[in-house]
């Protein structure tokens, strides 16, 4: 979560939102998440270390979709049953 609101700050990539909006939307997210523990570590197993971080966190907590830009490196994941798309698509899925 803390990478994400670091992404979400950084100036200029989302100016129709204020810092408090920002704020409030991660306090919001994380009201609601649940955390998961990793009891296993599958790394190496994207190409992209930090990638691993989100794949592990995403079986850990049972999830069947990752939501990310980065589709390409996330391709492996549906060995595991878990599907990546871009957060348009999930949103028009919604």
């Amino acid at each position: 979560m803390m990478e994400y609101a670091d992404v979400l700050h950084r100036p200029g990539l989302i100016s129709a939102f204020s810092t408090a909006e920002i704020d409030e939307f991660v306090d919001s997210v994380c009201a609601i998440a649940v955390e998961a523990v990793i009891y296993f570590r599958w790394r190496p197993f994207l190409t992209d270390p930090k990638d691993d971080l989100v794949f592990e966190c995403a079986l850990a907590g049972g999830a069947d979709t990752i939501i990310t830009h980065n589709i390409s490196d996330f391709e492996p994941c549906r060995a595991f049953n878990v599907v990546h798309v871009t957060p348009a698509d999930f949103l028009k899925k919604l």
